[in-house]
């Protein structure tokens, strides 16, 4: 983890560089506590979608995700068919990976499953994750890419039927919606994310496990 001193004189994480889309989704989106069932679902199949990519070529393809999945309402992907799942395949407008497509389409129905048995999709992975956990990143720490609260959503998770889940893309979607803060202490957003909103947890963060990734994959 490092920090950037920007032209505009302010300092933010090295890992947005300059590019003004990532700048912005620094400045407006990372780290922000999220709530709402849906918007924490496409946060997470697009975490998904970025395995094996870089965020940033999720993150320009994102309105071209969000068309192509109706706007990730699980009602409807939920009842996606053969035959759109090949539309999606031919839609440059997005990562045309199978095996992820079809995953989406088994994690809408995962997650309508959650909404309408119970405890709720916002619900069940903020007990999971607890109140937000500010890991005061110092300029020259290594990046945190796992913990054992991501672990232990990421077990929940495929229990319920998600796929592309790993306890890696949990922490990026964790770092993502505000679970965690790991701005680099400098940073301007840093502590700014919503910290203490989160619903008492049932795993303490203990041990997050460091390695060689900017914050979440997202380099």
């Amino acid at each position: 983890m490092s920090e950037l001193l920007h032209a505009d004189g302010v300092t933010r994480c090295s890992w947005c560089g300059s590019d003004p889309l990532y700048v912005a989704y620094h400045d407006t989106e990372w780290g922000v506590a999220e709530y709402d069932d849906r918007a924490l679902f496409e946060k997470l199949i697009l975490d998904g979608f970025q395995a094996g990519l870089a965020w940033i070529t999720i993150l320009r393809k994102r309105e071209g995700f969000r068309s192509a999945f109706d706007g990730f309402q699980p009602e409807i992907i939920a009842r996606y068919t053969p035959e759109r799942i090949e539309a999606l395949m031919a839609d440059p407008g997005i990562v045309r990976n199978r095996s992820k497509i079809v995953s989406t389409v088994r994690s809408a129905q995962a997650w309508l499953d959650i909404m309408e048995k119970g405890p709720g999709f916002s619900k069940m992975l903020w007990e999971i994750n607890g109140p937000v956990l500010d890991n005061r990143r110092a300029p020259g720490d290594p990046p945190i890419v796992t913990s054992p609260v991501a672990a232990a959503m990421s077990k929940e998770l495929k229990q319920r039927g998600f796929n592309f889940v790993g306890p890696t893309i949990v922490y990026a979607f964790m770092q993502a919606v505000g679970m965690v803060d790991d701005h680099v202490v400098s940073c301007h957003r840093h502590g700014k994310g919503g910290a203490g909103k989160g619903a008492s947890g049932k795993v303490t963060h203990d041990a997050p496990v460091a390695g060689g990734l900017a914050p979440g994959g997202h380099a």
